[in-house]
C-alpha cells in the first residue's frame, strides 16, 4: 500500500477533458542543414537521417524548408530572378542548392521516417525586382503590381518540389515579416503590415492555392514572433474578414518567448478554435549576449527548450519545428554571419557529428507524442513550499497515456494517478522524464 506521505506531489490526469490535436515535430532542411550533411561520409548520413527520422531515432515527423535562400545559404538568392518584371514567371527553375542539398536530403528523410512528412514552405524574400527596396535585407516591401506574382511563385515552388517527387503539406505567408518593416534583419526579408498582408490573402494567395490542385495545402498566416500574433490575427482579419476563410492556422516563432507569456495564443485559441497555432522556428545562439554561437553540450540550452516546448503545448499549439537540422563547428554557413547552435554539430574536418542535449530533450516530446495525440487535462497537488513541475499529458493513437515531466529543482518522489490507478517514481534532480503507460 502506498503511504500518502511519501510523494510531495501528485500529478492526476483527466483523460476524458481533451484539448488540441497534435500535428508534430520536427526541422529545418536549409541550404546550411544540406551542405553539411553533405560533408560527411554516406555511411554517417544515413546514420543522421536515421538518428532524427527512424524508429530508433526521434521519429521527426515535420519539416520546414525555405522557398527560395534564407540567411543559411552561402549567398542571397531567390527564383526566377531574371529576367527582371516576368510576371509570367517564365524562368522559374529550381536552385542548385535545391538540387544538391534539400531535395537529396528530404528524399533521404521520406525513405526512412515512420510517417509521413509534413512539410512546411516558407519564403524569406522574392527577387529583387518584386520589392520597392533592390536589396535583400532591411527594409522593403512587395511592390502592389506584383501581388498576383509572389502568390504564383508559391504555386509554382508547389509544382517544382512535387514534381520532385516531394509534396508540401503547407506554407506559411512570408517569414518574419515584420523584419522588412522596421529594417530589423539584415538577412532575407520582405516587409508586410497587417492589412497588405489580409488583402494579399484574400485576393491572391487563398484563391490561388485553393483553385490549384493544391487545393489542400494548410495556409499558415504569420510566421513571426509571439508579441506579434495577436496583431497578425485581429487586425488582419478585422480588415479583411474573407481572408480567414483561406487560412488554416498561424506559425510562430520562438525569439521573444522569453518576455512574452504564452496567454497571447488565447486571443486566437478562445476564439477562433478551428485555426489552429503551430511553432515554425526555434534556436539557441541567436541573441547579441550569447557571445557563443555554438555551446557544446550545453543543458542550460536545452532547458530552455524543454520550457518552452511545455508552455506552447499547454497553450494549445499543435506542434513545434527546430530551425537548422545541423550546422557546423561556427553555427553555420550563414552568408551574414547570423551564426545560432543547433541540435546537431557537424564537424567536417573529423568527419563527425556530435548529438547535443537539445537533440536528446526534442525526442521526448518528437518520439513519445506521434501525430494525432491529443492534448488531456492534468492536475498537479503538492505541499506548501513545494516547486512546480512542469508538464503535459497526451492520449496517444497507441491508445497509451504519455506524460512528460520537467524537474528544475532537487530530486522527487511523485505519485502519478489515472482514476483509481496510480503508481510512484522517482524524478532525478533538474531531469526531464517521460512516463507511458496503457490507456485502459
Amino acid at each position: 500500500m502506498i503511504q500518502q506521505s511519501c510523494c510531495s506531489t501528485t500529478l492526476e490526469v483527466f483523460p476524458d477533458i481533451k484539448y488540441q490535436r497534435i500535428e508534430g515535430f520536427g526541422g529545418a532542411v536549409t541550404d546550411s542543414a544540406g551542405i553539411n550533411w553533405k560533408s560527411l561520409p554516406s555511411v554517417l548520413q544515413d546514420s543522421f537521417i536515421r538518428s532524427y527520422f527512424s524508429a530508433n531515432g526521434l521519429e521527426y515527423n515535420m519539416l520546414r524548408v525555405p522557398i527560395g535562400g534564407c540567411d543559411f545559404s552561402t549567398h542571397a538568392y531567390a527564383y526566377n530572378e531574371l529576367p527582371e518584371n516576368d510576371t509570367q514567371l517564365s524562368n522559374y527553375t529550381l536552385a542548385p542548392e535545391d538540387i544538391l542539398y534539400k531535395i537529396p536530403m528530404i528524399k533521404s528523410i521520406m525513405q526512412v521516417a515512420t510517417a509521413p512528412v509534413h512539410i512546411v514552405a516558407t519564403t524569406w524574400s522574392p527577387p529583387l525586382w518584386m520589392k520597392t527596396h533592390q536589396t535583400y535585407g532591411g527594409f522593403s516591401r512587395l511592390k502592389r503590381q506584383y501581388y498576383q506574382t509572389y502568390a504564383d511563385y508559391h504555386l509554382k515552388f508547389l509544382e517544382k518540389y512535387n514534381q520532385s517527387g516531394i509534396p508540401v503539406w503547407g506554407i506559411t505567408t512570408t517569414n518574419e515579416p515584420i523584419n522588412g518593416v522596421i529594417s530589423l534583419a539584415s538577412f532575407n526579408s520582405l516587409g508586410w503590415n497587417m492589412q497588405e498582408m489580409g488583402e494579399w490573402i484574400l485576393n491572391n494567395l487563398g484563391p490561388t492555392i485553393r483553385n490549384s490542385a493544391f487545393k489542400d495545402l494548410k495556409i499558415l498566416a504569420g510566421d513571426d514572433q509571439r508579441a506579434t500574433m495577436p496583431y497578425w490575427f485581429n487586425v488582419m482579419f478585422a480588415r479583411y474578414p474573407k481572408a480567414l476563410d483561406y487560412v488554416d492556422g498561424m506559425a510562430v516563432h520562438y525569439y521573444t518567448d522569453s518576455i512574452i507569456p504564452a496567454a497571447v495564443f488565447d486571443a486566437i485559441t478562445l476564439t477562433h478554435p478551428e485555426k489552429f497555432i503551430l511553432a515554425t522556428e526555434a534556436c539557441e545562439g541567436a541573441f547579441p549576449w550569447q557571445k557563443e554561437k555554438v555551446l557544446l553540450g550545453s543543458w542550460d540550452r536545452a532547458i530552455t527548450y524543454i520550457e518552452d516546448i511545455l508552455e506552447d503545448l499547454n497553450y494549445n499549439l499543435v506542434g513545434w519545428i527546430d530551425w537548422n537540422l545541423c550546422l557546423n563547428l561556427g553555427g553555420g554557413p550563414n552568408w551574414v554571419g547570423n551564426f545560432v547552435d543547433s541540435p546537431i554539430i557537424v564537424d567536417e574536418d573529423k568527419q563527425e557529428f556530435l548529438k547535443q542535449p537539445m537533440f536528446y530533450v526534442m525526442g521526448h516530446f518528437s518520439k513519445f507524442i506521434p501525430r494525432e495525440s491529443i492534448r488531456i487535462k492534468v492536475v498537479e497537488k503538492r505541499q506548501l513550499f513545494t516547486p512546480n513541475l512542469r508538464h503535459v499529458a497526451f492520449v496517444t493513437p497507441k491508445n497509451t497515456i504519455v506524460v512528460i515531466v520537467h524537474n528544475n529543482g532537487q530530486a522527487r518522489n511523485i505519485r502519478l494517478k489515472n482514476g483509481g490507478k496510480q503508481a510512484t517514481f522517482n524524478l532525478a534532480a533538474y531531469s526531464i522524464t517521460t512516463v507511458e503507460f496503457p490507456y485502459e
